[in-house]
Order: C-alpha cells, then sequence, then structure tokens
C-alpha cells in the first residue's frame, strides 16, 4: 500500500487549505484513513480519521474547523482545513490501517503565517 498526500503549502491565519491522499497498492474495502500531524518539538498527534463506512471523529483542537472526507471510488480522503491558526503549522501525514496493519504517507507541510 502506498499513500500520496498533497495540497499542502503557506497560508496565511484564517485562510484555508485542503489535503489530498491518495491510496494505491492492494486495498481492502474495510479500512481506516487518518490525518495526523507532528509540529516541531512535538510529538505526533492524531488531527482527524474516517473509516470506509464514513465515521468521522476530530481532535478538540480542529472541531468546526476541519472537516475529513473521502471518496471510496477514488481511494482518497480529504482534509479540508478552515479558519487555519499558526499553531496549526506541522508536517502532516497522510495514514491507512487495513488486514491490522499501518501505513504511512509522506508528510506534507502546512505552514500557517500570523
Amino acid at each position: 500500500v502506498q499513500l500520496q498526500a498533497s495540497g499542502g503549502g503557506l497560508v496565511q491565519a484564517g485562510g484555508s487549505l485542503r489535503l489530498s491522499c491518495a491510496a494505491s497498492g492492494t486495498l481492502t474495502s474495510i479500512n481506516l484513513m487518518a490525518w495526523y500531524r507532528q509540529a516541531p518539538g512535538k510529538q505526533r498527534e492524531l488531527v482527524a480519521h474516517i473509516t470506509s463506512g464514513g465515521a468521522t471523529g476530530y481532535a478538540d483542537s480542529v472541531k468546526g474547523r476541519f472537516t475529513i472526507s473521502r471518496d471510496n471510488a477514488k481511494n482518497t480522503a480529504y482534509l479540508q482545513m478552515n479558519s487555519l491558526k499558526p499553531e496549526d503549522t506541522a508536517v502532516y501525514f497522510c495514514h491507512r490501517f487495513q488486514d491490522s496493519k499501518l501505513y504511512w504517507g509522506p508528510g506534507t507541510l502546512v505552514t500557517v503565517s500570523s
């Protein structure tokens, strides 16, 4: 399984970005996809997750601002990030869980300027 993330960049506080994560390889219909992030000097943290059935969960710090979604036909998950804050600056990692295995994509940098 390979994951390719895209959509990171530099944005001003209050702005929006949308991250995409495309999965390829041997994929199963039952899976979970998620976004994690890691800010400089901090541990990696879970931002949002979505099951193959569409159930979602969010970190308290992003509730009401971020929305995770997926297109199962395209094997792609998205993270719509609105009302971005400087503290959202981090490397964002796409994650997939299937068949009791974890897969990570390369990170994409999101920088929010004040």
